[in-house]
């Protein structure tokens, strides 16, 4: 893996030194999150926007919902549905993932302008999806999910979660640089919630650093997702709705970042954005070693040099 403090980096991507944010933009009427909210392409597109004005880094765009027991919509919907906003957000200079598990859209997708591909099937749902990827030299997420298309918890059954996923990712992604796409373009992606209860969720995500050593960079989607609502709900309460866990999102993309993650996929960009940042500056002052002395045990005065330097710092990183 080509490190970059310590997460890796993906060719074809910008380079960032910290943990990406990659904004979710669903143009779908069914979503479990948000459906409907950016059917439209015009909406989606300014959606997409307003993320990155709070602080995405990429935006992942998506034409077919994969909450439990969703039906497939038909290539040329999700044609529609896609193709016209990512057209739309990458003509404005935003880095565009394409999400999805068709190799037309992905290929359709990449011609207007997507840089990444995020397939949650891992490649398997089509096969002409890794040759496409192939061809085209795009980025590619290799996510983790038993049974895709049979429903979301579809044989999640595990004696040893963290260990067979990893395995199992390692598998995949031995098949998908077996078919052409070069190493250095492979993201992975543990599936939290794809074939999987709140305590695989939550065994994953203790143990991130397993799956960052098989070598490539790491990509984290809790965002909103049914383990965060048990653990919100407590063990007699009932889960609050989607849209009310997103303060619970930001408390895992921070630890996903600590932990090394690449990017981070959530809904709710501004938080998490500010997560990600606050995790940076820590991981920063734990590889600065101990901050001068000042005198009085409390750091150094406003005025000082070290305080300037920390707001010069602040300002290069940029005010959103």
């Amino acid at each position: 893996m080509n490190n970059l403090s310590g997460r890796g980096r993906v060719a074809g991507l910008p380079a960032w030194d910290r943990c990406a944010v990659m904004g979710v933009v669903n143009v779908t009427p069914d979503s479990f999150s948000d459906g409907g909210r950016w059917f439209d392409t015009t909406a989606a597109v300014k959606h997409g926007l307003d993320l990155v004005a709070e602080g995405a880094d990429l935006v992942d765009v998506g034409g077919e919902s994969t909450r439990p027991g969703a039906t497939r919509v038909d290539e040329a919907e999700e044609l529609r549905r896609v193709v016209p906003v990512v057209r739309g957000l990458a003509s404005e200079g935003v880095a565009v993932s394409v999400d999805t598990m068709r190799a037309c859209v992905a290929e359709r997708a990449l011609a207007a302008g997507a840089a990444l591909v995020n397939d949650v099937s891992g490649g398997l749902a089509d096969p002409a999806m890794i040759p496409v990827v192939a061809d085209t030299g795009a980025p590619f997420v290799v996510m983790h999910w038993r049974g895709f298309l049979q429903g979301g918890n579809a044989r999640g059954v595990y004696e040893d979660v963290v260990t067979e996923v990893v395995d199992e990712l390692r598998a995949r992604v031995e098949a998908v640089l077996a078919g052409g796409v070069a190493p250095d373009r492979v993201v992975v992606d543990p599936g939290l919630g794809f074939s999987k209860e709140a305590g695989h969720d939550l065994a994953l995500l203790a143990h991130l650093d397993r799956l960052r050593a098989l070598g490539h960079p790491l990509l984290v989607a809790a965002s909103r997702k049914r383990f965060l609502g048990r653990v919100l709900a407590g063990p007699e309460g009932a889960p609050p709705p989607a849209r009310e866990r997103d303060a619970a999102t930001a408390a895992v993309s921070a630890l996903a970042a600590q932990a090394g993650a690449w990017a981070v996929r959530v809904h709710e960009v501004r938080a998490t954005a500010d997560a990600v940042r606050v995790a940076r500056a820590v991981e920063g002052a734990r590889t600065a070693g101990p901050a001068p002395d000042a005198g009085d045990g409390r750091g150094a005065p406003p005025g000082t040099a070290h305080a300037r330097g920390a707001g010069a710092e602040h300002g290069a990183e940029g005010d959103r």
